[in-house]
C-alpha cells in the first residue's frame, strides 16, 4: 500500500476508532448497574443503596441493582468492586470501616485510594453514646462519675475488635482516664439489646442502630459524637463533646460511592451527578433523614482527600489505644 494511502487509512482509523468509543460513553449506560453493598441486606447501608437505587433507576435510563456482597468485615464485597471492569456498570458504596480497615487488618485484599475511583460522598451520621434507663445513666457526665467511682471496670459493648465501636470505646477510656471491660458483640443488634437489659452499661452505634430501642424507651442517647448538637429527629437534645468536656473523640460514620480505579471520568461525572440528584430527592431525603443521615454530597477530589485524611486519622488512633493490625 502506498505510503500516503496508508496514512489516510490509518487516519480514517482511528478517527472510526475515536467516533465508535465516543459513541459507547455516550450511549452509557446501555445495560443494568450493580450497586455493591459489602454488608448483608437489612443494615443501614443497605437502606441507603436501596433509596439511592431506586431513584436513580428511574433518572440515569437503566436499572441499578443493589448486590449484597456480605462477609469479612467488608472486605469480600469491596474486593469484588475493586477487581469488577472500570466501565461503569459496578460501582460501590464504602464507609468509614473501610477506612480503619487498613489500621487493624494486616493484609487487606485491597487499597481503598489505590483501587477505586471516588464518585461522590453520600452522608454522615454521628455515633451516639447508648446506655440502659438507670439513674446511674440520666446524663453523660452522671454516667462518667459513676463509672469512674466502680471497683469493677464497667462494660462497654462494641461490635469486635477494630470496628468503630471499639476504637470509640477505646478512645473515651483514653479521653477521660477510666478503665473499662470492652466486650465484644457480633454487631450493634444484640450489644444495644444487652445494654437495654442492663448486661452492659453502654455502646457506641448510629442513630440507625438503635432507633427501635430508644423509640421503646429502653435505652437512652447520652452523648453524640459531633463538636456540637445535630438537628436530626430523636438527638436534638442529646449534649455534643464540647459539653462534656471531651476533644478529640469526633466520629461520624459516613458513606461515599465509589468506582474500580480508571473508570472513565466521563462516566464518573454521568454517575456522580445522578447520585447528588437523587440524595435531593424529598423521597430520599425522608428516608435518610430517618437512619440520621445528613445527606452531603462531593466532588470526586474532595472525596479522594477525605478518604486520605481518614486513613491517616485512624493509622494514628490505633497507635494512640496499642491496636496492631490483625
Amino acid at each position: 500500500m502506498p505510503t500516503m494511502h496508508r496514512r489516510a487509512f490509518l487516519a480514517t482509523g482511528s478517527t472510526a476508532l475515536l467516533t465508535a468509543t465516543g459513541s459507547a460513553w455516550a450511549a452509557y449506560p446501555d445495560r443494568p448497574i450493580k450497586l455493591i453493598v459489602p454488608w448483608a441486606a437489612g443494615g443501614s447501608t443497605d437502606a441507603i443503596a436501596r433509596a439511592m437505587a431506586q431513584r436513580m433507576s428511574q433518572t440515569i435510563g437503566s436499572p441499578v441493582i443493589v448486590d449484597n456482597r456480605p462477609g469479612a468485615a467488608g472486605m469480600i464485597g469491596t474486593d469484588a468492586a475493586a477487581k469488577a471492569a472500570p466501565d461503569g456498570y459496578t460501582i460501590a458504596i464504602v464507609e468509614l470501616p473501610h477506612a480503619i480497615a487498613p489500621a487493624v487488618t494486616a493484609k487487606l485484599p485491597y487499597d481503598l485510594l489505590r483501587d477505586f475511583t471516588p464518585v461522590t460522598m453520600i452522608g454522615t451520621s454521628p455515633l451516639v453514646f447508648f446506655a440502659g434507663m438507670d439513674d446511674d445513666s440520666k446524663d453523660f457526665k452522671t454516667f462518667i462519675r459513676t463509672a469512674a467511682a466502680k471497683s469493677a471496670p464497667p462494660a462497654i459493648a462494641h461490635s469486635g475488635a477494630g470496628t468503630v465501636s471499639h476504637l470509640a470505646a477505646e478512645l473515651l477510656a483514653s479521653r477521660t482516664k477510666i478503665r473499662f471491660n470492652m466486650v465484644p458483640y457480633r454487631g450493634s443488634a444484640p450489644a444495644l439489646t444487652d445494654v437495654a437489659a442492663g448486661t452492659v452499661a453502654g455502646h457506641f452505634a448510629t442513630l440507625a442502630s438503635g432507633s427501635s430501642l430508644l423509640g421503646a424507651h429502653r435505652i437512652r442517647p447520652l452523648l453524640v459524637t459531633s463538636t456540637q448538637r445535630v438537628n436530626i429527629p430523636g438527638l436534638q437534645n442529646v449534649p455534643a463533646l464540647a459539653e462534656n468536656g471531651l476533644k478529640g473523640l469526633e466520629i461520624d460514620q459516613w458513606w461515599a460511592m465509589v468506582a474500580p480505579a480508571t473508570t472513565p471520568l466521563d462516566v464518573i461525572d454521568k454517575l456522580r451527578r445522578e447520585a447528588i440528584a437523587a440524595l435531593d430527592h424529598p423521597q430520599v431525603k425522608e428516608r435518610l433523614s430517618v437512619l440520621g443521615v445528613q445527606m452531603k454530597g462531593s466532588t470526586p477530589g474532595e472525596l479522594r482527600a477525605f478518604l486520605r485524611s481518614e486513613a491517616e486519622r485512624w493509622q494514628k488512633a490505633a497507635h494512640e489505644i496499642g491496636l496492631q493490625p490483625q
